[in-house]
């Protein structure tokens, strides 16, 4: 009975192990997002800076269809600033759990 109860231990621990791969898995894939979402954010923040400029510039050279996209492009960079921080929050809660 000994050495069932120990078999029994010994694959519960292993269950758990597999888990905790797993969960390293999930967590390594999740920073590798997230570092692809501050790319993406820096680069439309960066996007979204220059176009305000040239917006504010002495003579703007913005039409309705650039306008229109300079709007997009705000909206994107708020859109992703939002999964971001959704990104961070999850990969705080794994984290955590580890």
């Amino acid at each position: 009975q000994n050495e069932k109860e120990l078999q029994d231990v010994v694959k519960q621990q292993e269950e758990k192990m597999l888990q905790l791969i797993d969960k390293s898995g999930e967590v390594t894939r999740l920073k590798g997002e997230v570092s692809q979402l501050k790319r993406s954010l820096q680069r439309a923040e960066t996007e979204a800076k220059v176009l305000w400029e040239e917006l504010r510039g002495p003579e703007p050279r913005a039409d309705a269809a650039g306008v229109q996209e300079r709007v997009l492009l705000r909206q994107e960079v708020d859109k992703l600033r939002l999964l971001l921080l959704e990104k961070e929050e999850e990969s705080s809660r794994l984290s955590s759990k580890h």
